[in-house]
């Protein structure tokens, strides 16, 4: 037994106190609630009643430090909000699509968010004009072996495409054919943001990055569609940040690497219109690529046809007149081109140039002086290619 009357002196006097302070101090949790016992209990031993208290208050204790602690931490952090709604609505998608006994991870929900669903999609095929040559082809090279996988589970050369590239002139078609093949397609679309895969925490984006394709595996067959992809695997270079490049590498590996299986379905869907900024390594991974060039005079004549089809128009209208005189208007131009001319016909109901036309209850058809009137509108908006030229451009329409 340790006996000290206190009145010890010295450097033995001050390690004898320290012992006795290590030896007697209770932890902060433990001392506060063995105030609120009674002095003579100590004294005595506890009764089963007092130590089922004292465990249970210590329970407590311990919890309302966990969880505050827990909430502290989750009030820090800013993405809080966005991961709760991001997991929301993979949720819903996953019940909309019918995907059901899938257990995700807390980076595979955040990818989830993005799952296409096929029935909110409303283009098909059938609104994609004058790229009949790139749509069937793109049937048969890479939906087919999805669709029809039992005709080619023996061969490694009739396996699906790892990767495919669409690249063109902007407003040819990509998007839409990216949409089309969402509808159509008969498996899981994905439509990742590049923003989805960057966080301000150091080694975050990488686990996102590999939470795309541990999804797209658990999903599989599925289509991984990024738009813009010149924008997030543009080529390496000793100037990008160190997270970018880890993240880049990280995405490449997953893709086509070491650990990736032949039979796996997962395609990897890209749209640029500058293919040549894109990485050489990701260039090989898409062997697939399809060049939607801008339209000839016969699928320009296709996607007028399919533009005014449900519009008002002209008996005397002549589609291939128009054609003709559109040369090098993308897509995207001739329906703003269309846009336009009908415009004309709601300003001449509005400011009753016309007596006889705005006294009509109804706008009237669009004529082929209106697609004239469009063009000359719209070559002027694509010439203007300053400042001063816009400015202008704007003042006189």
């Amino acid at each position: 037994m340790l006996c000290w009357n206190g009145r010890g002196s010295g450097s033995g006097g001050k390690e004898v106190r320290a012992l006795l302070f290590e030896r007697s101090a209770p932890d902060l949790a433990v001392k506060m609630v063995l105030k609120e016992i009674p002095t003579e209990s100590l004294t005595r031993p506890l009764s089963r009643n007092e130590i089922v208290g004292l465990i249970f208050r210590l329970t407590i204790f311990g919890a309302v430090t966990y969880y505050t602690i827990k909430w502290m931490v989750d009030a820090i952090d800013p993405t809080r909000k966005q991961k709760m709604e991001a997991q929301k609505q993979a949720e819903r998608l996953m019940k909309q699509i019918g995907v059901k006994n899938v257990k995700l991870t807390e980076y595979e929900m955040n990818i989830a968010a993005h799952l296409v669903d096929p029935l909110s999609m409303q283009v098909t095929w059938d609104d994609v004009a004058g790229l009949d040559e790139v749509i069937s082809e793109l049937k048969d090279t890479v939906l087919l072996p999805i669709q029809k996988r039992h005709l080619f589970e023996g061969s490694r050369l009739l396996q699906p495409p790892k990767g495919v590239l669409l690249f063109g002139p902007p407003g040819c078609g990509k998007t839409l054919i990216a949409k089309a093949t969402a509808k159509e397609a008969g498996c899981r679309f994905i439509n990742l943001q590049p923003s989805t895969l960057t966080d301000k925490w150091y080694g975050e984006s990488q686990k996102l990055a590999a939470a795309v394709f541990s999804l797209a595996v658990k999903l599989q067959p599925a289509i991984v569609f990024i738009d813009e992809i010149d924008s997030f695997l543009r080529s390496r270079s000793s100037s990008d940040h160190e997270a970018t490049a880890m993240m880049k590498a990280q995405f490449m590996s997953l893709w086509d690497g070491l650990d990736t299986d032949f039979n796996c379905q997962v395609i990897v869907m890209g749209a640029t219109n500058r293919p040549q900024d894109l990485d050489s390594a990701i260039l090989r991974r898409m062997p697939t690529r399809f060049h939607i060039k801008q339209p000839n005079i016969e699928q320009r004549h296709s996607i007028l046809d399919l533009i005014l089809r449900n519009e008002e128009v002209d008996r005397c209208l002549n589609l291939s007149e128009v054609a003709k005189e559109t040369n090098g208007f993308s897509g995207s131009d001739l329906k703003e081109l269309c846009r336009d001319a009908a415009m004309f016909c709601v300003r001449d109901y509005v400011h009753g140039s016309d007596e006889e036309e705005s006294n009509k209850d109804k706008l009237r058809p669009i004529k082929q002086q209106d697609l004239q009137r469009a063009i000359v509108k719209m070559r002027k908006s694509k010439g203007a290619t300053t400042l001063n030229d816009l400015q202008e451009h704007l003042s006189v329409d």
